[in-house]
This record gives C-alpha cells, sequence and structure tokens, in this order.
C-alpha cells in the first residue's frame, strides 16, 4: 500500500461453500507454502494497510453471520489506484473486466463484482466515479465527508460513508473559548484524517467518536501471511517488520520468521491496532453492502417464487435500488443512513497525542464534543502539554491588554499582533482586549487605573474652605472697617478736615467702597443665576461710583486753586456743586452698559469639566464678551483719567495735602489691576475667582487706605492738627476755601 496511493476493493459474489477472503482462492490454496518474495521492495505505508484488514474483518464476519446472504458468500478484491491521472483506472479495468483491460468485455465469468468501495481521496474517488458510473457500479467512499461529491447529479451512485463535518469548526471554536485562544496551527493531513489543534509540541487532534468493534484486536492479532497467502501486501509488512530475510539469500523464507510473530508486536507509531475512524467507516460499508443485497436476494426470491422465474445472478444496476433506501444498525449498535438530510452529525473525541523517545507517540483520548448539545468535556489533567510546562499554552502572538488600556495594531502584523496603549485622561476601557477607549460622560471622569468612570466633585470657591473663608473675612472685614470710617466721618462732621475737599464726596466714597468690598462676597459660594447677574454687574456699578468720586474730588481740587477772584465762572462752577455730576454721569453712563449687556446676553451659568481632573468647575460664563470688555473698558478709562488728573494736581497746595493722597490711592488702584489682570487671564477655576475677588478687595482697601486712613489718624489721634489755622503759615498765599 503506497503512502501516495488510494484504496479500492471490488466486492464479489460466490455460491455457499465458497471461502470469502482476500481472493477467490481454495482453502488448499491456501495452506499450501507462500512462494518466495524477491528481497526488495518498492515504498509501503503500513497506516494504510490498516483498511484491507477491516475490510477483511467486516468481510469474515458478514460470511459467519447465518443471518445474513443465506447460500451467497460475500468476497473482494483489492486495487492499489494511484493519483496519476493516466493511472487511475488501471487496476479498476483490471478489477472488473479481468486482465485483458478491454472495456465491455469481461473474461470473469464465474464471479463478478457487485460493488465498489472507493477511500480515502475524494478527488481519487471522484475520478473513478465517473467511470463506475457507466456500469452502473454503486461506488462508496469512506473517506471525510466531502460535500462535492454529494451532487447526485454529477455522482448518481456514489454514497458517502463518513459523517457530516458540519460542526468541526463548532467543535474547534468550543475548544479555543474553553482555553481562552485566539488562534492556533487544525493542520490537516490527508493520511491520518483527522483534524490538529495546536503545534506539533502540544498536539490535540479530534477524531470521529465511534463504538469499540469487538474481536477487531484479537483478528489484528491473528493475522499472519500463512493465513492469507495471497495477501502481498501482508507478507510485504512481514518482511519488513520482522526480519524475514536470510543474509545469504536474496529471498525471503517465512521459515525464517519469528513463528508466533504477531501484529500488536508493532509500536503504535508503525501500526496501530485500534480501528481508526476511516476502518470504522470500511467496516459500516461492507455491511451496508451485505444488508442491501440480502434485501435484494430477499425480493429476488420472493418474485422467483410467486413468478416461477428462472434465478437470476444479482447485478450492481439492480443493487442501487436497495442501497440508497438502506438503515440499519450495525454490531456496535451504531446506526447507519445514507440519506444526507437524515445523517446523524458526527460526535468527536478529543486526543491528545504523548510522545516519547525514538518516534514512539500514544494517542490518549482527553475529551469528547457532542454536536447534539453542542457540549465540549475536557479533561485538562490528561493533557500532555508542551515540554517543560504543566499549563496550556498561550496562542497569541501579543499579550492580552488588560482593563485601562487599548489595542494597538502593529504596523504589517498580523491582527492578533498589537500594543497595549493606555488610554487618555478622560477614558477608559473596561473590559479586555478592547479596540478603543470609551469617553466618560462630561459629569464622569475616569481613574487613576482607567478602567472605571467616577462621579466628579464640583469646584467653586467656597466659604467653607480656607481661602474662600479668609476672602469672606476679608470683605467683610474691610466693610465694616470702612463703615466706621463712615461713622467717624459723619461724627466729627463739623471739623475742617471732614469739611475739607466737599464732604458729601468723601461720604459717597465711603459708601460706594462699603458695596466694593461687598460685592466680592458674591463671588465666593457655588454659583446660580441670580449671582452670576450681579457679579459683573454690582461690581462695575460700585467700583464707577469709587472711580468718578475720586475723580470729583481731584477735580474739585483743581478747581479750587484755579479760583482767583468771587465773580469768575470756574468760582461757580466749585460753589454750585458741579464736580457731583460727575458721579451722575459716569453711574448712568455705567448702567447703560450694564442694562444693554443684560438685555443683550447676560451672565449665566458654565461648567468646565477638562480644566481640573476629576472635578467640574462650576463657573459663570460673561455671556456677551463685547458687553463684558465694554463695562469694563469704560471703568479703565474711568480709573486712567482721574489718575491723570490726580497726577497733575499733586503739587497743588491743600490743607490736608488731599491731592497727593489722591493721587497714590489711583496709583494703587491702577497698580493692583495692571498687576493681577494678566494671572486673572491666566488662571481657571477657583483661582481665578480668588484672583478677582482679592483684586477687588486689594484696589477697594487702596483707595480706603490712601484716602481716609491719614485723616482718620488726625481726627482720631493728633485732633490738635483739626483746625483750619494749623496750615495757614504753610499753605499758598491765595485764597483755599473747598468747603
Amino acid at each position: 500500500m503506497d503512502g501516495d496511493a488510494m484504496f479500492a476493493a471490488f466486492f464479489t459474489l460466490y455460491t455457499l461453500g465458497t471461502e470469502g477472503s482476500h481472493s477467490d482462492a481454495s482453502k488448499d490454496e491456501q495452506n499450501k507454502p507462500h512462494p518466495k518474495f524477491q528481497c526488495s521492495f518498492p515504498r509501503f505505508t503500513f497506516k494504510n494497510y490498516q483498511f484491507v484488514l477491516a475490510l477483511t474483518f467486516a468481510v469474515e464476519e458478514i460470511n459467519k453471520n447465518p443471518a445474513l446472504l443465506h447460500n451467497v458468500t460475500l468476497g473482494f478484491d483489492i486495487s492499489n489506484v494511484q493519483f496519476e491521472a493516466w493511472k487511475t483506472f488501471k487496476n479498476a479495468f483490471m478489477s472488473l473486466f479481468g486482465n485483458y483491460n478491454i472495456p465491455n468485455y469481461s473474461c470473469m465469468s464465474d464471479s463478478k463484482s457487485i460493488a465498489v468501495l472507493t477511500g480515502p481521496s475524494g478527488l481519487t474517488s471522484a475520478q473513478m466515479g465517473t467511470l463506475l458510473d457507466l456500469y452502473k457500479f454503486p461506488q462508496i467512499t469512506f473517506g471525510p465527508f466531502d460535500r462535492s461529491l454529494s451532487d447526485h447529479n454529477k455522482f448518481p451512485a456514489l454514497y458517502q460513508m463518513a459523517p457530516k463535518d458540519t460542526l468541526i469548526a463548532t467543535a474547534m471554536v468550543s475548544l479555543l473559548l474553553h482555553f481562552s485562544w485566539n488562534w492556533v496551527g487544525w493542520e490537516l493531513t490527508t493520511r491520518r484524517r483527522y483534524f490538529m489543534l495546536g503545534s506539533l509540541h502540544v498536539p490535540l487532534i479530534f477524531l470521529h467518536h465511534h463504538p469499540d468493534v469487538s474481536g477487531f484486536t484479537d483478528f489484528f492479532k491473528s493475522v499472519n501471511p500463512s493465513k492469507y497467502t495471497e495477501d502481498f501486501f501482508l507478507a510485504w509488512l512481514w518482511f519488513l517488520s520482522f526480519n524475514c530475510s536470510d543474509s545469504e539469500s536474496d529471498c525471503v523464507m517465512w521459515e525464517n520468521c519469528p513463528h508466533d510473530a504477531s501484529l500488536d508486536w508493532l509500536s503504535g507509531n508503525v501500526f496501530d491496532i485500534s480501528m481508526s475512524a476511516d476502518s470504522y467507516n470500511i467496516y459500516n460499508a461492507v455491511y451496508a453492502v451485505a444488508n442491501a443485497l440480502h434485501e435484494m436476494l430477499l425480493y429476488q426470491t420472493e418474485v422467483q417464487t410467486m413468478g416461477n422465474r428462472k434465478e437470476q445472478r444479482p447485478s450492481p444496476a439492480q443493487l442501487h435500488g436497495f442501497l440508497k433506501n438502506i438503515q440499519f444498525h450495525n454490531p456496535a449498535g451504531d446506526q447507519v443512513i445514507w440519506d444526507e438530510k437524515r445523517k446523524l452529525e458526527a460526535e468527536y473525541d478529543i486526543v491528545n497525542i504523548w510522545t516519547f523517545p525514538e518516534g514512539l507517540e500514544l494517542k490518549l483520548k482527553v475529551g469528547m464534543f457532542s454536536p447534539y448539545a453542542h457540549q465540549l468535556s475536557l479533561s485538562e489533567d490528561m493533557v500532555d502539554w508542551a515540554i517543560g510546562t504543566t499549563e496550556p499554552p498561550h496562542s497569541v502572538c501579543s499579550e492580552s491588554c488588560g482593563p485601562g488600556f487599548r489595542k494597538s495594531p502593529q504596523e504589517g502584523k498580523a491582527a492578533c499582533c498589537f500594543d497595549c496603549t493606555p488610554c487618555s485622561e478622560d477614558d477608559i476601557a473596561n473590559e479586555t482586549d478592547m479596540e478603543q477607549c470609551v469617553k466618560c460622560p462630561d459629569h464622569q471622569y475616569a481613574n487613576t487605573q482607567r478602567n472605571q468612570c467616577l462621579p466628579r466633585g464640583k469646584s467653586f470657591l467656597a466659604y467653607g474652605e480656607p481661602l474662600g473663608t479668609a476672602l469672606a473675612c476679608m470683605a467683610l472685614g474691610l466693610s465694616t472697617l470702612t463703615a466706621l470710617v463712615l461713622g467717624i466721618f459723619v461724627k466729627y462732621h463739623n471739623t475742617p478736615i471732614v469739611k475739607a475737599n466737599n464732604q458729601a464726596l468723601s461720604y459717597i466714597l465711603l459708601i460706594s467702597l462699603i458695596f466694593c468690598f461687598l460685592c466680592s462676597l458674591l463671588f465666593i459660594g457655588q454659583p446660580n443665576t441670580v449671582t452670576c447677574i450681579l457679579q459683573q454687574t454690582t461690581f462695575g456699578v460700585a467700583f464707577t461710583v469709587s472711580v468718578s468720586a475720586v475723580l470729583a474730588k481731584t477735580v474739585t481740587v483743581v478747581l479750587a486753586f484755579k479760583v482767583t477772584s468771587p465773580g469768575r465762572k470756574i468760582r461757580w462752577l466749585l460753589v454750585s456743586g458741579a464736580p457731583n455730576f460727575i458721579i451722575l454721569i459716569c453711574t448712568l453712563i455705567q448702567v447703560t452698559l450694564c442694562g444693554i449687556w443684560l438685555g443683550t446676553s447676560p451672565p449665566f451659568i458654565d461648567t468646565d469639566a477638562h480644566f481640573e481632573h476629576g472635578l467640574i468647575i462650576i463657573l459663570c460664563n460673561s455671556g456677551s464678551l463685547t458687553a463684558f470688555y465694554c463695562v469694563l473698558g469704560f471703568l479703565v478709562l474711568l480709573a486712567l483719567t482721574s489718575f491723570t488728573v490726580a497726577f497733575l494736581a499733586r503739587n497743588l497746595p491743600d490743607t490736608f495735602n488731599e491731592a497727593k493722597f489722591l493721587t497714590f490711592s489711583m496709583l494703587v488702584f491702577c497698580s493692583v489691576w495692571l498687576t493681577l489682570l494678566p494671572v486673572y487671564h491666566s488662571a481657571k477655576g477657583k483661582v481665578m475667582v480668588a484672583v478677582e475677588v482679592f483684586s477687588i478687595l486689594a484696589s477697594s482697601a487702596g483707595l480706603l487706605g490712601c484716602i481716609f486712613a491719614p485723616k482718620c489718624y488726625i481726627i482720631l489721634l493728633r485732633p490738635e492738627r483739626n483746625v483750619l489755622h494749623g496750615f495757614r503759615g504753610k499753605t499758598h498765599t491765595g485764597r483755599n476755601k473747598c468747603s
């Protein structure tokens, strides 16, 4: 049996009394000494010879069964069919028509073939099918199920013995899922006829499950060349296995062989005495032919009895009608069905190959897959994994990416090869081997492991935190201090230092400063719609009143020292209180701008979920930036004007030197805002709010301290200087009446 050849058996019928064996030789011929064989043989594959033995076993078992083929004995001829196209039909012609190789002429009058068994190659079976179909020979294939051979229009006389393999992929996937494998190496070999998973170091194979056939192993042990004298292949196997040659002769004599030699002496990797899946298909095929032939003979007997017809020899064409509808249970208990629609799905044994030195191997069943429940059972502790390991191999090009990482494909490599890239700050991967990270919702953030989204905390300048508490205390303290200064000025309203430089303007400035300090409280605490609207508008109006009051006081100083005679118009402006209108006009302008701002696009509550990790910053959005910068720009213009006028009037003599104090207060005011504004625009969140509150408090405190601290010092600590004549000698010779 050449390893590249295909096996073919031609079933032959004999009359009762003829021995059904490997050939049509008589018993006397079988008992004769076997002739000598030459000592050189072509290449021989031992494992394929099991096909011959399985066929022989089935035929002999049937011929011994009195319930089958009464008065008829089943025999067979064996042919070795080559793969080459021009040799495919050679042995087939000889088996069908004799040694003359002439189509439609047979020299075999005493015995004729009734059916043909081919396999395991589906391709060669298809090639032979074209010939056998011409002569209506039933062809049974025992190789793996081939969907292309199921075309009954193309192969009307071909029957496939193997079960369907439609669920082999499901079985393999079940095994992959069991071990969490991503890929394997299902090597499909044409000689072994099984499906292999894994590498040569970890072979797990799927074999068609079949029950044990009673007596098959004992039959193997009893086989020897003296029992089957015409079996050239058996003699060949015996010669190669048991060293039957004579060192002084070129020939083999059976006397030189061990008398008790048996096939079970051979190691399993050389010759396996357990029935393979292909051999089991051959066993069933022989029984299928025998049962169909039995039914046909019974039918012919019944017809002959009723019609008193002459007995006819069974023909291959007549066998088709009985063979295609055959359904039976074999001696092992399995049901055999031809119809593909009713053919049962194959069950699979999962077999592990244990390897030993000298090329020895042992097949060990470690599990099973049932197609009816899609159920996989496996004993992992019985599996012989790769050398040096006790755990299943990891069939991955790259290790799995755990939670918090995503798979990044490696350029130019297979899809199972990848790098694990950490998710970005606000993205997570909460499962293994995720292709893309998932972005957390705005109200949540990713934890440090990037595998879970957590609720964000709220971030704002709260009263309860140290910074908020400190700023709130400063605002309340400074507003209280301003109220005390106002009270001092009200109490000492008749003193010269209070009357100097327009008493009413001092009161307006102190009251506006109280509101400036208090408006900073609107920036502390969780923002809401009301506070967002009041923050910028109250700040803008309050500071406009304060700065315009400073401008009015400065203008009053300038006007006071420009008066040289009572009849001049400048004196009228001073006496009539015209500088006070500066506050009214500036305030109306700012109120108008704020009204336009609130009417078009007012401030609103906004959130920022990206600046600070794990927090949602709650802040007030200015709404219309144009309106915001108009309000702020007008305040800046007013402050610069006040500073310029105060700076120009700094050297004018004054009883209480208020011109210099006004200049210095505006210098502090402008310096605070010019210093902190860049910090304000570069900051975010509660820091930005804290900078703005501190700017309000610092600039307002500058006005309070620079203008009113020297006056309170004189009122409270140096009352002797709180007289008009105290500074007469030090003042300008001109008249200075500012009250």
